[in-house]
């Protein structure tokens, strides 16, 4: 048995369900439903019984559930308390971003945070929200600027900060190029460039729900991960994307950012930014930088 398979096992026995068990702790629900089986396959019983519309326990199930639950919160105290003696020592702030926050907000927010606490060392680490959650579960950061979402972990305290603006990267060449604005009108036959919705589903479903509010269906022409690489796809002509607006300080020949215009009973879409941390853990030092961050928001957002 492993502890991730134990705590996999957990969150599907207490949620009852796959999808918000995954979401609990921040994995994809296969990966999850992997982890449960190699369980039962080490333990050589069947832990759980699955229906199509059900997940319920079996009994050997509510044996396991009665003797892990114990051992995995004295686990979480232990890694809890020797994680803040390390940090007491070290006096480093771990801190995970989307690429959004760690192009827009965070260069300001850790200038800011040196004035104030010039001793503590900032290790910065960029990911996707979907990656950054389960470290910062795992003990591995200690605060993270990431995409919220229903139903994340009960061991989290999430706090909104703002909803970032987006814009158009068109091509320098496109016809679009010399608007000062766009609609999504304009975008209507216009092949468009989206993320993966498994790793990005807010940027996804922003360009999704813009269209099906218009009453129309987007021509998705390729789909890209990184924002770098959407906008090289952009300057080479292969289609449109609807990028959050940092997007636009990136090194792009070749490409125009417009703002997106509001239509009637519209609004400019954006995409929310959340910090997050766990609840149970005290730390002098992120707490002084989350203090800063609320303070100076509407400058930092500004910049965002």
């Amino acid at each position: 048995m492993e502890l991730e398979q134990l705590r996999c096992f957990v969150a599907v026995a207490e949620e009852l369900h796959f999808g918000r068990a995954a979401q609990r702790i921040g994995l994809l629900p296969g990966s999850l439903g992997r982890h449960v089986r190699l369980l039962e396959e080490s333990v050589g019983s069947q832990l759980l019984s699955r229906t199509t519309r059900s997940v319920s326990l079996t009994e050997d199930g509510v044996a396991l559930l009665e003797e892990v639950r114990p051992l995995l919160a004295r686990l979480d105290e232990l890694g809890q308390k020797f994680r803040a003696r390390h940090h007491r020592r070290s006096r480093i702030l771990r801190i995970g971003a989307i690429d959004s926050a760690a192009a827009g907000l965070l260069p300001t927010l850790i200038h800011d945070f040196r004035a104030i606490a010039p001793d503590v060392k900032i290790q910065l680490m960029e990911g996707k929200s979907i990656r950054l959650v389960p470290k910062l579960l795992a003990g591995g950061l200690d605060l993270a600027f990431i995409r919220p979402r229903p139903g994340m972990s009960r061991h989290l305290a999430v706090e909104d900060l703002f909803s970032e603006t987006t814009v158009v990267a068109v091509p320098a060449s496109h016809e679009l190029a010399d608007h000062k604005n766009v609609s999504v009108l304009d975008l209507a036959n216009a092949p468009l460039i989206v993320p993966d919705r498994r790793s990005r589903p807010h940027s996804y479903d922003l360009t999704m729900n813009l269209f099906a509010a218009a009453g129309l269906h987007p021509d998705i022409a390729q789909v890209a991960d990184e924002k770098q690489t959407i906008v090289s796809m952009v300057a080479a002509g292969l289609g449109l994307a609807i990028v959050p607006r940092w997007t636009s300080s990136l090194a792009s020949a070749g490409v125009r950012f417009l703002p997106v215009q509001e239509g009637a009973g519209q609004t400019t879409p954006k995409l929310p930014l959340a910090v997050a941390w766990m609840k149970a853990v005290r730390d002098p030092e992120r707490d002084a930088l989350l203090d800063l961050l609320r303070r100076n928001l509407e400058i930092y957002s500004a910049a965002a």
